[in-house]
Parts: C-alpha cells; sequence; structure tokens
C-alpha cells in the first residue's frame, strides 16, 4: 500500500519549504504554499535560477495566515504583520501579468540587506483566479504551474542508482522540492501513470510532467550552485517528448481536504506516461 511519507509546503516561492505531519489541501495547494513571493523593484518574479540565495530564507507563517517570520543564516529575522487588504501592484510570473500586494518596506529591506539585490514581498491576494495549465486545468498561488507536485520514493531512488553509475554523489529529495513523498510505489515514476488519487479527504488529478529546471543544481541547505547534477543524469533517460527532462509530477485538485503523513493513497485511474 502506497503512503503518504512527507508533506511540504512553501510559503514564500523559491525559499526554504516547511514540513508538516498534516495540512490542508485547498483548491490552490497545500495552505500557505506559494502565497508570497519575491519580486525585483519592477515586479518580475526572483527564482533559485537567478537568485540561489533564496533557498536559505525559511519563512514560518501562523496558521491563520496574518504573521509571516523570514530567517536567514547571519541576519536577524524580520515579522511581518501579513497584508490582504492594501493596494494591488502588477507582478510577472514567467511573463504571466498578475497581481500581488506588497507587504512593506522591512521586509522589502531585509530581502534587499540577504540577496544582495532590491527585492520586496508580495502577496497572492484574495480575488487571485489564476487558471493553470495541463491536462487537468486546476488553479495555484504563485507556484510555476499546478497546484501540487507529488514524487515517490522509488523515483528519486532510481535517480540515486544511476548517479552512482556516473560516480556521483546522491542527492537529498529536496532538490526538487515536492509538495507530497509517497512511499510503497516499487515501480519508479509510478506518479506519471496515477492519473486519479485519492490522499485522505481530498481527490487529485493528473496535470502533467514536472520538467525540471537548474534550481534542481542548487544545494538547499547553503544556497550554492553545485554543478550538472542532477540535470546531466536525467538527461540520459528522463527526456521528455515536449522537451526538458521530466521528475515528478504535478497535479489539480479536484476535491479539498486534509492530507496526513501516513495517509493512504489510492489510485482510481490510471493512465499512460507522457514520456
Amino acid at each position: 500500500m502506497a503512503t503518504v511519507v512527507e508533506l511540504t509546503y512553501y510559503p514564500v516561492k523559491g525559499c526554504a519549504g516547511t514540513s508538516a505531519s498534516e495540512a490542508m489541501l485547498t483548491p490552490a495547494g497545500l495552505a500557505h504554499d506559494r502565497s508570497f513571493m519575491v519580486v525585483s523593484e519592477e515586479g518580475v518574479f526572483r527564482t533559485q535560477r537567478r537568485d540561489p540565495r533564496l533557498a536559505v530564507i525559511r519563512p514560518d507563517i501562523t496558521t491563520d495566515g496574518e504573521r509571516l517570520t523570514l530567517r536567514a543564516p547571519g541576519s536577524e529575522s524580520v515579522d511581518i504583520d501579513v497584508d490582504t487588504s492594501g493596494a494591488r501592484r502588477p507582478v510577472d510570473l514567467f511573463g504571466a501579468a498578475h497581481q500581488g500586494i506588497d507587504q512593506g518596506d522591512a521586509a522589502a529591506d531585509w530581502l534587499s540587506h540577504v540577496l544582495g539585490t532590491p527585492s520586496r514581498l508580495v502577496r497572492v491576494p484574495p480575488e487571485h483566479h489564476r487558471v493553470t495549465d495541463g491536462r487537468t486545468p486546476g488553479t495555484s498561488g504563485y507556484a510555476d504551474s499546478s497546484a501540487l507536485h507529488l514524487i515517490s520514493r522509488s523515483t528519486l531512488d532510481l535517480l540515486q542508482r544511476k548517479l552512482a553509475e556516473r560516480g556521483a554523489q546522491p542527492l537529498p529529495m529536496n532538490r526538487f522540492r515536492p509538495n507530497v513523498v509517497i512511499d510503497g510505489w516499487d515501480e519508479p515514476h509510478t506518479e506519471d501513470r496515477a492519473h486519479r488519487i485519492t490522499i485522505g479527504d481530498a481527490e487529485l488529478s493528473y496535470a502533467k510532467l514536472a520538467i525540471r529546471c537548474a534550481v534542481t543544481i542548487v544545494e538547499q541547505n547553503s544556497g550554492t550552485k553545485t554543478g550538472p547534477e542532477p540535470l546531466r543524469t536525467l538527461a540520459a533517460y528522463r527526456r521528455a517528448t515536449q522537451g526538458g527532462v521530466a521528475f515528478g509530477t504535478k497535479y489539480a485538485v479536484l476535491r479539498p481536504g486534509k492530507l496526513s503523513v501516513g495517509d493512504d493513497v489510492t489510485v482510481s485511474l490510471w493512465g499512460e506516461s507522457e514520456m
């Protein structure tokens, strides 16, 4: 029986994740997941692709979402009273126009100092009605695309074996920044074919494969780029038909509910892999 073994949400896009034993799944993903985003003064989103030090920023948000604390090595923390009603400003996410609520100068000054470049923090507004793409459309906050990102342990285990064959070091799961990690699927990449899933009270529907980018070469504890792995090894066996390399799967939320570590994972619809 497949079960959930890890749950992680990422309050600030590109920054460190928060592990949880249980989390509410909303139509836009795990509660608080990518509900904030760091942007340039012009409103363009910041990403570990260009700003790898985002990885060392550790956000902590209260359950009610009203208070956000940001921490980073070598810097005092900053506490932010979350603004959900302030003036909207335009923000750019992969060239798509969205809106954000600026979280003030204290957050902006702190982020600018830690990242070494002028930055501001925005929150997704309550009226944010983004429509995501994929086989099953859905919505999300400031995530790259779909609401939920899922990977199985057997998928990572296969990559570790491939890395070892090349003499490369093993990599932790956090290189791939999943929301949900599944154990109990013996065949690697089973998630590619699991097109409808029930976990706890929630139901998910397959959206698309997760196409990997240079974020996977960033060591998440230090915020430093480490070289070609895992992209070099993935390119040898996980090239997707639509381009790029695939590792993990994105899902849309059909039915919100509570997810917990230890929940059984039931697949009610299997499909063909898009690889």
